[in-house]
């Protein structure tokens, strides 16, 4: 526990609550101006920022709309540590407190790319909704399987894609992901970022 009371934090909580200070500021947004943006709560937003939670993928992903970047970016390091190179022992590794899927980020972190390139593992029955909406720029995303088998929802669309199966989309839509069966999935995703770098 720390002096307040408060369980610690970790190293990967530190830098996500860095970087959603970086990106709100770096718009000039004010707590309740980013708030707006995604419909998370003001209390919460400010939770995060000081490293006092750990939110699911579903609360990340509204983060990332209002602040207009992808999901994957909000694990980069700070601003000028890029580099371009990325080696697997690495690369960074979260695992979301709702479902239980591990995420990969393969991509150098804050490279000065419009790719960005994530690995997935899926446990067996888990299910992740995101509200997604359009994103300007537009953004582009591909989900291939690589190991098993996931249902994934596009709006009214729906596709079951088996090992091999890779599905193109426009990130403008609610998604929603769900490994049907008793065995683990494995994907990638990789995204398309219409103009500039990530943020």
């Amino acid at each position: 526990m720390e002096e307040d009371g408060s369980p610690p934090t970790s190293p990967l909580t530190e830098r996500i609550a860095g970087r959603v200070r970086e990106l709100r500021a770096g718009l000039g947004l004010s707590l309740d101006e980013l708030a707006s943006r995604c419909g998370v709560s003001r209390s919460m937003i400010s939770l995060i920022e000081r490293g006092r939670s750990s939110p699911t993928a579903v609360l990340l992903e509204k983060l990332a709309v209002g602040l207009n970047v992808s999901l994957a970016s909000l694990f980069d390091p700070p601003s000028g540590s890029a580099s371009p190179l990325s080696r697997r022992a690495d690369q960074l590794q979260w695992r979301d407190p709702a479902s239980g899927y591990l995420r990969r980020n393969v991509s150098p972190g804050g490279a000065d790319s419009p790719l960005h390139i994530v690995e997935v593992e899926f446990p067996a029955g888990a299910r992740v909704a995101y509200d997604t909406g359009p994103r300007q720029p537009r953004q582009w995303q591909q989900v291939w399987v690589l190991q098993g088998c996931i249902e994934l929802s596009l709006g009214p669309e729906h596709h079951r894609l088996e090992t091999g199966d890779c599905l193109a989309m426009v990130l403008d839509r609610p998604i929603t992901y769900h490994n049907p069966t008793p065995e683990p999935a494995r994907y990638a995703v990789v995204l398309y970022r219409e103009a500039g770098p990530w943020r």
